[in-house]
């Protein structure tokens, strides 16, 4: 028999729903209301008035979303979780082992290789190449094997294409510029040296995000250029830098093929940049962004020391304004109007002529500099800080040795000074 029930929902307390049960129960009944309260009432009987009814509903968030929408929200990190640097490791790459189930020396064409997946000799017999049957199952195993497999490892960059602090872009190789019609870039290679998230307020987005890119390009015999790129997507950022770095490729001049020709100080805003050349074999002693470079254009010696603000774009143009006007020995003598004369130790600082102008002038001033690396350095210096006294300096007896090696300090340096004044 039905009844004729007043059900009052709670969250519409004021709007009174009359509704017919299709069956009475004395603990629970089904009740049909309208499209938006779809719901199982629970009938409580009491000794005063009607029934008492709770609605429960039969529909949530865990009924309405997919299993993959629903894994997504519990393994997911939010924007302001990402700002604070969580979940890593979420989004991180993984691979399979493909070389899980097979063999050395087996393949799809089964042959049997001796020394490699069989014995050369079985017994006194000399074991030879020869055809199997073909496999059917094979592929169909490997598969399933690859399947089963349920631990994954990162992917892992190797060794020589990492960057400076791993995996992360800075320092890393990303290959050669796009080509521009029929020009290729062969050769010439492109190196990170930033790569940053920047943001920008605009009235209509708000706050907008995108990757900022600046690398460098070269081909390893004097030729680089930098380029500056951003975009949304960090790809794309690095594609339009190492373009527009393509764009603007400047020479460099180097002296035997492996250092510059002469002490260099460049200067970019609050960055100052001491250049030394270096005899062969001495490597690159510089800043990591320094060595980058010098490694896209071709110089393998050098020292370089930053002083001021580090910032690496600032360091980029300071060095290849510096590099690209060094002034080779030629130059230096037709605008001198004097010889080059070069110094070296190994040669027991003999003056060897390098290079002589057209015409040499007869009268020198006397205030004229004449030291080679001072001319371009443009009477700056590079700070050096001084050593500390060892713990022995207070010590009678090493101030007692000091006053007998004294007579003899700095004399191998006015003996060089002595043959270069005599042209000796």
């Amino acid at each position: 028999m039905a009844t004729n029930i007043m059900v009052t929902p709670w969250r519409a307390a004021a709007s009174k729903v009359s509704c017919v049960f299709s069956q009475v129960r004395a603990d629970s009944c089904h009740v049909m209301l309208s499209p938006a309260w779809s719901a199982r009432v629970t009938v409580i009987p009491t000794t005063r008035g009607g029934p008492l009814c709770a609605i429960h509903r039969q529909y949530s968030f865990m009924t309405n979303l997919t299993a993959n929408a629903l894994w997504k929200g519990v393994t997911s990190v939010s924007a302001a979780g990402k700002k604070r640097g969580r979940g890593k490791k979420i989004h991180s790459k993984s691979v399979k082992d493909l070389n899980r189930g097979q063999r050395l020396g087996t393949g799809r064409a089964n042959i049997v290789w001796p020394g490699l997946n069989a014995p050369v000799f079985r017994g006194k017999e000399i074991v030879e190449m020869r055809q199997l049957p073909p496999d059917p199952d094979r592929e169909a195993e490997l598969i399933r094997i690859r399947d089963a497999m349920d631990k994954f490892r990162p992917v892992k960059i190797p060794p020589i294409e990492r960057g400076w602090t791993g995996a992360k872009m800075p320092g890393r190789s990303v290959g050669p510029p796009d080509p521009v019609g029929d020009e290729k870039f062969e050769g010439f290679d492109t190196k990170v040296l930033e790569f940053k998230t920047v943001f920008t307020m605009s009235a209509n987005l708000g706050r907008k995000r995108r990757v900022s890119a600046f690398v460098v390009v070269g081909n390893g015999n004097g030729l680089a250029g930098y380029g500056l790129g951003k975009s949304p997507n960090g790809k794309a950022a690095i594609r339009k830098a190492k373009n527009r770095a393509a764009q603007k490729l400047q020479f460099v001049e180097l002296y035997k093929n492996h250092t510059i020709y002469h002490d260099i100080f460049t200067q970019f805003f609050y960055t100052k940049v001491f250049l030394k050349r270096k005899p062969e074999g001495y490597g690159l002693v510089c800043h990591r962004a320094i060595r980058t470079i010098c490694e896209v254009i071709g110089i393998k010696d050098m020292y370089a020391k930053v002083e001021g603000a580090t910032n690496v774009q600032n360091i980029t143009k300071a060095l290849l304004t510096g590099l690209t006007q060094q002034e080779t020995h030629e130059q230096l003598a037709e605008r001198m109007k004097l010889l080059v004369v070069e110094q070296r130790e190994e040669r027991d600082d003999l003056p060897v002529v390098i290079a002589e102008p057209s015409q040499v002038r007869d009268k020198i001033a006397a205030d004229e500099e004449h030291d080679y690396d001072m001319i371009h350095s443009k009477g700056r210096v590079e700070l050096i800080k001084p050593k500390s006294l060892p713990f022995y300096a207070k010590f009678d007896s090493y101030k007692k040795k000091m006053k007998r090696l004294a007579a003899f300090r700095n004399q191998r340096q006015r003996q060089i000074q002595i043959w270069a004044s005599q042209q000796q």
